[in-house]
């Protein structure tokens, strides 16, 4: 039985990795998932990556949902304002929120204190991994509280308890993953009285396709992988995290989460979900308890 049938969800920056994991895993759960992003088969983003929204909604479809790619960037608010009255328009409800935009081209300057860093492509950081969000929710938000029970899932990298006591190696990505914690957490005030949750979602070390694209691996042989990063074997697919999210969307007592921090891998223990390997990969606690340590590889009790 699909439990999301009948559910509307909107998954912002769904062209690839966690976005695209998460709308193919809402669709299998039979939800109708509107995808955005500017990746499109007729012009790529900055990012200059293959993946396109289109190839998104076709996966969705495969999987038993219905995809509808809408290209749309989230830093105009004209195109955000017209998306959400286009689904208003199409469906007369929004059930799900993601914000999982990002769209940062090239690394972030690890290493490099904010004097050092490139002003310029530091700000577009924030534009992109900030206002973002901001702008979605701020159209997004009147709909989907119209209807009893909608989520809201803001996207990051790291719990609130890892990113409290680690600097995450780059003034701009820690301030950027900083604000998305602090969004969800002040949307959880302003939902509450509309019986609507926000939840601080996780994924761990993602297989995404730039990761295995580095590391010259697919995700069919990726453990090869970790002959170059050992730790690499705590790895998980886009798929997890996807899982993670249907999941908070069927639980019908989802209101206990709101203003809660989470992870693809505390969800998966909660929820008896697996990742696509029939494995449960616990990435946050096996990196403070094993890889920041400096200990030897080993998933052991970790997945």
């Amino acid at each position: 039985m699909q439990s999301l049938a009948g559910k509307v969800a909107l998954v912002t920056g769904g062209s690839r990795a966690a976005g695209r994991g998460i709308a193919v895993q809402l669709g299998a759960a039979g939800a109708t998932v509107y995808v955005t992003g500017r990746s499109t088969r007729a012009g790529r983003s900055e990012m200059n990556r293959p993946e396109t929204i289109e190839d998104t909604a076709e996966l969705i479809d495969a999987a038993g949902g219905k995809g509808i790619a809408v290209p749309v960037d989230h830093l105009v608010p004209e195109q955000v304002r017209d998306l959400i009255d286009r689904i208003e328009r199409e469906q007369g409800a929004l059930h799900i929120l993601v914000n999982d935009i990002w769209g940062q081209h090239g690394e972030p300057e690890w290493d490099k204190t904010v004097w050092e860093s490139d002003l310029e492509g530091g700000l577009r950081l924030l534009q992109l991994g900030i206002h973002t969000h901001a702008i979605t929710s701020h159209y997004a938000l009147p709909l989907l509280i119209k209807s009893p029970g909608g989520l809201v899932i803001e996207m990051t990298d790291g719990t609130n308890e890892y990113n409290a006591d680690n600097y995450r190696v780059s003034f701009y990505y820690d301030v950027a993953k900083g604000a998305v914690s602090r969004m969800a957490f002040a949307l959880a005030h302003e939902l509450d009285k509309y019986d609507a949750t926000s939840v601080l979602l996780t994924p761990g070390w993602l297989r995404s396709e730039a990761m295995l694209e580095g590391f010259g691996v697919t995700e069919d042989n990726w453990h090869d992988a970790t002959e170059q990063i050992p730790h690499f074997a705590i790895s998980e697919s886009p798929s997890y995290v996807g899982r993670a999210v249907a999941a908070l969307a069927a639980d019908p007592d989802v209101r206990r989460w709101n203003g809660k921090s989470t992870s693809s891998g505390e969800l998966a223990q909660l929820y008896n979900f697996t990742d696509l390997d029939g494995s449960r990969p616990d990435a946050w606690r096996y990196i403070v308890e094993v890889q920041d340590p400096g200990k030897p590889a080993d998933t052991a009790g970790y997945r």
